[in-house]
């Protein structure tokens, strides 16, 4: 056995790819605190109960189970950050009025979620608890431009749909169970041959609606054309209402709708949004509302927020060219030494020269070299044979 080999989509981050991502999470959370974002880091470890709350159909078969030896009870390596996020906000914080945190932090799911991605993806992200209004999901949407422009992505589009039509239109089709997910699942892939066998025999409009929804995608006109073709109910009509003001909130960000993205129906429930960039195959950022989660830890509150693997983020966005660092002799008195820590306050890497090494420092990343000549000291380029 090849001791070195790693599970199948589970990779080591190596320098200069680790320093990327790091200075990378580093600027992010900088920005989140800038917006009254407090950090917090839940554990990677919990019982499965709290971490497949109000999200177990979609995260219980991605979830890695064991059994803890102290209790017996089954415990889980975490998918998904926000239900733990949402248990610190409803059960620790518990606070009364808008709650705003994030995190940074590996999960671990049992298959990849595309050919190319990572098992262990370093999620970041952003929720906000408390508010139940729009300006909610504008603030967090507003977020997520501003975090893709400071990794220099730029974001060709940000769609944004609303589970809620779905739903009523769902309670009006009669349809329920595995029926139910057919549609949904006919409806993710826009299969519209199987959708249209799928609801043929349900009563209208709720059919005509759900056969609506694949083609209902675009800019904000689409909205006027979903308020005219899908049914004038409670439920759509408030959903279309609040999309039409995210569309006015948001107008100088590159803001389209497609009313039949429902990733996270079974967590989501209102607003949904996802990011995309040129390069891409699929969304880089996705998040939406999930009022009521934290029923299961004591106290529901709204919810809204987004994540990003910040791995994949950090592959994409341009590298800031590494400084390489000065070689300095092995301290041998106190001079050497005060020079070196007057280098390292200045916020140059110094490396010391121990001893039997010579030759192989510049694959350490020494591009310099710190001489001492009388009483003075000098910089100059580090040649190595």
């Amino acid at each position: 056995m090849r001791r070195w080999l790693l599970p199948e989509g589970i990779e080591d981050l190596l320098p200069d790819e680790a320093r990327h991502v790091e200075l990378l999470r580093r600027r992010l959370l900088d920005e989140f605190e800038c917006h009254g974002y407090q950090l917090v880091a839940p554990p990677l470890l919990e019982y499965v109960e709290s971490l497949l709350t109000g999200s177990g159909r979609d995260l219980d078969p991605r979830t890695f189970k064991l059994v803890d030896q102290l209790s017996g009870r089954t415990m889980g390596v975490r998918a998904d950050i926000t239900p733990q996020v949402a248990r610190i906000d409803a059960h620790l914080l518990n606070r009364k009025g808008v709650t705003r945190l994030c995190y940074c932090g590996s999960v671990l799911h049992t298959r990849p979620a595309g050919l190319m991605a990572s098992r262990e993806p370093l999620q970041i992200g952003a929720e906000l608890y408390g508010h139940e209004g729009p300006e909610a999901d504008s603030e967090i949407i507003r977020l997520l431009a501003r975090t893709l422009a400071l990794a220099a992505i730029a974001a060709t589009r940000i769609d944004l749909g609303h589970v809620g039509i779905f739903r009523a239109l769902i309670a009006d089709s009669g349809l329920s169970g595995d029926a139910e997910q057919e549609v949904f699942a006919a409806l993710q892939a826009k299969d519209l041959p199987t959708l249209a066998d799928l609801v043929a025999t349900i009563p209208q409009p709720a059919r005509a609606g759900l056969l609506a929804l694949p083609e209902l995608y675009g800019d904000a006109k689409v909205l006027d054309e979903a308020g005219r073709r899908l049914p004038a109910t409670p439920g759509i009509g408030a959903a279309l209402m609040t999309l039409r003001r995210l569309a006015s909130d948001l107008a100088d960000l590159p803001i389209g709708f497609d009313l039949a993205d429902l990733r996270g129906y079974h967590y989501h429930n209102g607003v949904v949004f996802a990011a995309y960039c040129d390069g891409a195959s699929g969304a880089i950022a996705l998040g939406g509302r999930y009022d009521k989660v934290g029923e299961s830890f004591g106290r529901g509150r709204p919810a809204t927020g987004f994540s990003i693997d910040l791995r994949d983020l950090a592959r994409r966005a341009p590298r800031q060219e590494a400084k390489g660092a000065i070689l300095a002799p092995w301290p041998e008195d106190a001079a050497v030494h005060a020079e070196v820590e007057r280098l390292r306050g200045q916020g140059e890497m110094v490396v010391l020269a121990l001893p039997g090494h010579e030759g192989n420092w510049c694959e350490a990343g020494c591009d310099r070299r710190l001489l001492r000549r009388g009483s003075e000291w000098i910089i100059e380029s580090l040649r190595e044979d």
